[in-house]
């Protein structure tokens, strides 16, 4: 048996990608007869709201999802600093004080539409008490070399890391880890064989295999599928002003929705209502589409149309 995993940030409500994202994820691991695990990602404390942890979990069981077990990123900070400890032990840790700026002026962009990071700071030593004595960020040296990769979809992610993206950052300034640290070693802990996720996330991929590499972690297999996007073409998202549940469920019952969405999706050949339970023994990926999709919120409904 395989795990899989739905990881939300609880920086605000769920909406319409966080539900086609949970329901497709979970669909893949019900299918499979995977576990199924909710990690609520919450280990940014400048972003996290703690109440729409509660909120999220609940829409989720408005919508028909369950989980075998839940986990909370935050109280998990003793093994993300071990990996840290574990990373400094291999010398491939340093401190960095460049600024956007000069990202910016380094002139390229990377895959994920960023600005490449050109490695200015490598070879700073971190101060005598380590990183845990670092005023400044401290970001991890790559190795150089190409990372090989095609998700189940056929999806090409391959890149040389260090060059196409930059040396991460795993520790902010503020103290705050960094998400291409936690979740490795949060998926490595749950046991996560399997990662079905957005493809605004797939740049990050290559990035995420080296540091399991480095930390001795095997590699899950992966899966990024379409979008759910904006009338103006931005990733539908919290901070875009996208349609948040709680309209969602003043307008839908959670069957209806499902069903939408599954309809959204290629799984079912109208939008009736359909609770995801029923679903899972004819889901294929065959059947779920490729192409983003643009979503309007009419003020009584969703409109879902062709980018």
């Amino acid at each position: 048996m395989g795990t899989g995993r739905f990881a939300p940030s609880i920086t605000g409500e769920a909406h319409p990608g966080t539900l086609l994202a949970a329901l497709l994820s979970w669909l893949d691991a019900r299918a499979r007869g995977d576990r199924y695990i909710l990690r609520l990602e919450d280990i940014d404390h400048t972003r996290r709201r703690p109440h729409f942890a509660a909120q999220i979990e609940d829409d989720l069981r408005w919508l028909g999802i369950d989980w075998d077990d839940r986990e909370v990123q935050s109280e998990a900070r003793e093994r993300h600093e071990d990996a840290l400890d574990r990373l400094a032990a291999q010398g491939r840790l340093y401190p960095c004080r460049c600024t956007r700026a000069d990202r910016v002026s380094g002139g390229r962009r990377a895959p994920d539409g960023g600005w490449a990071y050109e490695n200015r700071c490598r070879g700073r030593p971190l101060p005598a008490g380590g990183w845990r004595a670092c005023h400044e960020p401290v970001r991890i040296a790559l190795p150089d070399h190409a990372v090989a990769l095609t998700d189940d979809s056929g999806l090409d992610l391959s890149q040389r890391p260090a060059h196409d993206m930059g040396d991460p950052i795993l520790l902010r300034r503020d103290g705050v880890l960094a998400y291409q640290l936690v979740v490795v070693v949060d998926d490595h802990h749950a046991g996560v064989t399997r990662i079905v996720r957005g493809r605004d996330i797939a740049p990050s991929t290559a990035t995420q295999v080296l540091l399991q590499d480095l930390l001795g972690m095997p590699r899950p297999s992966y899966r990024h599928h379409f979008l759910l996007l904006e009338p103006r073409g931005a990733k539908l998202a919290k901070l875009h002003g996208s349609v948040p549940a709680r309209l969602l469920r003043a307008r839908y019952r959670g069957p209806a929705l499902s069903g939408l969405l599954a309809h959204t999706a290629g799984l079912v050949p109208d939008a009736s209502p359909v609770a995801p339970a029923a679903l899972v023994a004819t889901f294929r990926w065959d059947r779920v589409r490729t192409d983003d999709l643009v979503v309007d919120w009419t003020g009584e409904a969703l409109a879902i149309r062709t980018a």
